[in-house]
Order: C-alpha cells, then sequence, then structure tokens
C-alpha cells in the first residue's frame, strides 16, 4: 500500500556542477526531465554558465527557474570573472538579481589573498547592504600532510565560527574536514541559509561529493531535522557524477538523489504531498 507522505517548502535544487562534465545546458534539461524545482548555476569556464542572456533563455525555455549562483571562486576558476576577487562577487551579485537567484555561494578567502581576506567580513556586509541577494559562505576543509594540517583559508575553512550572517553547510566538504555538520548546524540555528546535498565517506584531501546515502555523513538526519524546523532555504544536490558511464547512470544518480531528498524533508509540515510505493518511489500525490 502506498504512504502519502509531506514535503517541507525548502526548493530541491540541481547544481550544474552535478552534470559535468556535460555542460550547463544539460543540467536543465535533466532538472526538468526530474522535477527537480530550480537550478544552482556553478558559474565555471563553461561560457554557457558565464553568459546571463543564454542562462535565461535556458530557464524559460525549459521552465526551471534559477535559485543559486555559486561565484567563481575554485581554484580552476580563479581566471573566470577576471583575477580580482571583489570583482567576482559583484558580477556573481549582479547575475543572481537579474537572474532572479535569491543566494550567491561564495568560499572563504584562499590565505595568499591577504587583502581580500583582511576586508571580507566587512566588505561582504557592505555588498548585502546594497542587495536583496544573500551572500553565504560556504565551509571548505583543511588539507593535510601526513600529521600536519594546511590552513588554505582565512580566516578559517570554517565559517560557522565567523560572524557572517548567513552560511552554506556542504556535507562532502564535513566529510573532508571530519566536522559535525548537525553540530555545525545547531550552532548555527538561523545563520544556515543553504544546503549543499552530497556525501563521503572522509577520505584525506578528497572532495568526494557522493550520491547521498553512499556515504557516512549522516544526510538523513540533517534533512529530517531541517523539516522539522521548517526550513525553508534550498537543498541543493550538488554530487559528482564525472564517473558515471553516460547519460543514463548520471540521470539514474541524479534520480536517486532526488527521491532521497524528498524522503527525508517529508516529515516537515505539507506544502505539498507526496506518494511512497512499496519500491520506494516517491513522486506527486
Amino acid at each position: 500500500m502506498d504512504e502519502v507522505l509531506q514535503v517541507p517548502d525548502a526548493p530541491i535544487v540541481l547544481s550544474t556542477a552535478s552534470v559535468y562534465p556535460e555542460k550547463t545546458p544539460a543540467a536543465f534539461e535533466i532538472a526538468a526531465q526530474l522535477g527537480y524545482d530550480g537550478l544552482e548555476v556553478m558559474v565555471t569556464t563553461d561560457p554557457a554558465s558565464q553568459d546571463i542572456d543564454v542562462l535565461r533563455r535556458l530557464s524559460d525555455y525549459h521552465q526551471i527557474p534559477i535559485l543559486s549562483v555559486h561565484a567563481p571562486c575554485l581554484l580552476l576558476t580563479q581566471r573566470v570573472w577576471g583575477r580580482e576577487p571583489w570583482g567576482k562577487l559583484m558580477r556573481s551579485k549582479d547575475a543572481a538579481e537579474k537572474l532572479g537567484a535569491r543566494v550567491v555561494v561564495v568560499h572563504p578567502p584562499f590565505r595568499w589573498q591577504r587583502e581580500y581576506a583582511r576586508e571580507f567580513e566587512q566588505g561582504l556586509a557592505r555588498m548585502q547592504e546594497e542587495t536583496d541577494v544573500v551572500f553565504s559562505v560556504e565551509n571548505m576543509f583543511p588539507v593535510r600532510a601526513r600529521t600536519t594540517e594546511v590552513g588554505m583559508y582565512a580566516p578559517h575553512w570554517n565559517p560557522v565560527d565567523q560572524p557572517y550572517p548567513n552560511v552554506t553547510i556542504d556535507l562532502s566538504h564535513t566529510a573532508v574536514s571530519g566536522s559535525d555538520p548537525l553540530a555545525m548546524a545547531d550552532a548555527l540555528g538561523d545563520r544556515l541559509a543553504h544546503l549543499h546535498l552530497a556525501d563521503g565517506i572522509g577520505v584525506v584531501n578528497r572532495d568526494e561529493h557522493l550520491v547521498p546515502g553512499r556515504g557516512n555523513q549522516p544526510a538523513a538526519e540533517m534533512l529530517e531535522r531541517l523539516a522539522a524546523q521548517r526550513y525553508t532555504g534550498q537543498v541543493v544536490v550538488e554530487i559528482n557524477t564525472r564517473r558515471a558511464t553516460g547519460r543514463d547512470q548520471r540521470i539514474d544518480d541524479l534520480a536517486e538523489s532526488l527521491a532521497f531528498t524528498r524522503l527525508h524533508l517529508a516529515a516537515a509540515r505539507p506544502a505539498g504531498a507526496w506518494r511512497v510505493d512499496s519500491e520506494g518511489e516517491v513522486s506527486p500525490s
């Protein structure tokens, strides 16, 4: 017998990074096919991820809203939208505003970005005063060389103890750092604005981004706790599918991630009903 569950207001969003090495347009196509609520655009070297007009056309064609933008602050995107970090954030904010996105995800500064790191907290606060778009600082992880921990980020890879008003928790990053994401969420309280949902087993210096449920992170518990707290931020599926044998396996992994998220968010007060059948498949009631 089918069981009717309820899902919360938190949108379930697909990161464009989850379809790599396919390009940004594929993320819109797959998100629409599977029924994701929206997209997070990871701004990368892919020209489509940088072009607001292209992104708007893709969003309109597939009827998939762009709900968040991930600023190009990875090591691999140091030259995307220029090399000046404040310029990258400004362009990310402008893109989010023009696309109707509500969140810009940003990483803490690298240690060698000394001036940027020194002004990061105050500069971010000034930018926040000028927009309704939320800047959300993501937890990262240290690099370990044998028994030595090398800090790559300033003032720290963990934003929980920093005075940022909005923070993103990434469950693959907590696996690498050995952090407790549930304790982090408790410490953040209302400052938890955004969730990158993935998994990991904690391999040293390897950011795995496994399908949720395939690692040792408390992904299910995190979703259920947020649901019980009436969390309305975005839950962004950000997994690594680059080893998929092809489009079919990639879609299977993204469908599994969506079903996992819907199922474990189902403890919240309803914004709509979903039916879970005897095979564990989740579908609209």
